[in-house]
């Protein structure tokens, strides 16, 4: 269950001080990667760095991260256990994702992280991240519509509830790509709160060291966001110019145009596309990837999952073509988030139908992930084959590939 609210999380919080600064990051598309940007150039220029991102991807505790690591269980599990039990004891009846904040916030304590970089979970204004204290500068990325029955129905509306992450004084960095009527929306709350907004930008001697043409379109815009916040957060008087380019070439994002070698689940030699696109912009920006640099006179063949709610017509408008093969399968339940449900593999596929997918051409892998990558597989023949729809569903196929990667460790057989 999902129930917006500041007063459960701050009571979480009191016990927990907050001697770091922050970077709060919100936006429709892009947070991830630019809370990845952001940690990985603070932390190449020794600022002792924290990042929290939601879901996780393969593990509960992956979402945390220490200067670059994912936090060790037993850490996370300690402080998840206090958190729990203040809970328990104080009758808060926090929900799973404020307890999940409350424990990000617990370890970066602990491990007396300088900077936390930190993506809001859904919206901003009444978001659990939105309890933290010490923003040293705020991030809105891109804005489209999701989340419509928590956010609005307009994207207006919706740009309101996520700039409700600004602070008076606090600079914001708004991603430049952004269509007018939310700049005006985002600029219009700068003023009335009394902050400074400031327009992503790429205008810098070391960003002038990379070729955009190594970047997606949407890429670059969120490092120009990450890189803009990251000279307003950074404070120490010693220059790390000479290395943040090394530090953003080997930032890796999983799930997000990420190349799998499916080859120990399924036999298929050639890699697969795995991308956790999940609403309509980000599937525009998934399908003109796939468009450029994948699409040959053959066919395309997709493993599609989505959660209940999404506006699945978006969704596969910019990726479907006549033609193209899909399987529909269900993601497993989510570790610590059990208000997410996926939705009805037949409703998927009802919905490519629609857009002109041959019945002949679609497969119900009803739960199994497992059985519906094996089916893309054997009619992709070797063309292309995208993973998508879902982090959850991203998820659950990083974690079938670590699995098959330890089962064939010598000390397993």
């Amino acid at each position: 269950m999902i129930e917006l609210g500041l007063g459960r999380i701050s009571r979480l919080l009191r016990h927990t001080p907050q001697l770091w600064r922050a970077v709060h990051v919100a936006g429709t598309n892009g947070k991830g990667s630019i809370c990845a940007y952001l940690s990985s150039m603070l932390h190449a220029s020794g600022v002792r760095c924290g990042r929290f991102t939601s879901p996780h991807l393969i593990d509960r505790w992956d979402c945390i991260t220490i200067n670059e690591q994912a936090v060790q269980e037993s850490l996370f599990l300690d402080a998840e256990r206090v958190v729990r039990e203040r809970d328990k004891a104080e009758g808060i009846r926090a929900t799973e994702f404020e307890l999940l904040t409350a424990t990000a916030f617990e370890v970066f304590t602990r491990e007396k992280i300088e900077i936390g970089v930190v993506e809001v979970g859904l919206g901003g204004r009444i978001d659990a991240t939105n309890a933290m204290e010490n923003k040293a500068v705020t991030v809105i990325s891109k804005i489209g519509l999701d989340h419509q029955s928590f956010l609005g129905n307009t994207i207006q509306e919706i740009a309101r509830e996520k700039a409700g992450i600004m602070r008076p004084g606090v600079p914001c960095v708004l991603d430049k790509s952004n269509l007018p009527d939310v700049r005006e929306v985002v600029e219009g709350y700068a003023r009335e709160i009394g902050t400074d907004l400031i327009l992503s930008s790429t205008e810098s001697s070391v960003l002038d060291e990379l070729s955009q043409s190594n970047f997606p379109p949407h890429q670059w815009e969120n490092l120009a966001c990450a890189y803009t916040a990251f000279h307003l957060a950074y404070t120490k008087p010693e220059s790390p110019q000479h290395r943040l380019v090394a530090a953003i070439q080997n930032v890796t994002w999983p799930g997000r145009l990420q190349t799998v070698d499916i080859r120990n689940l399924t036999g298929r030699r050639e890699t697969a596309l795995l991308d956790g696109a999940h609403n309509t912009q980000s599937a525009e920006v998934l399908g003109a990837f796939v468009d450029e640099r994948l699409r040959r006179a053959s066919k395309t063949t997709w493993v599609l999952a989505a959660s209940q709610g999404k506006e699945l017509e978006g969704i596969l408008k910019p990726l479907l073509h006549p033609g193209d093969c899909v399987a529909a399968v269900r993601f497993g339940p989510v570790d610590g988030m059990p208000w997410v449900e996926a939705m009805d593999p037949q409703d998927i596929l009802a919905s490519a139908s629609a857009s002109g997918i041959d019945a002949s051409l679609l497969h119900n892998a009803g739960s199994d992930v497992s059985e519906a990558l094996r089916w893309a597989a054997t009619v992709a023949d070797g063309g292309p084959l995208v993973i998508a729809g879902s982090l959850y569903l991203v998820s659950d196929v990083l974690r079938l590939l670590r699995n098959a990667e330890l089962l064939k460790s010598p000390l397993l057989r």
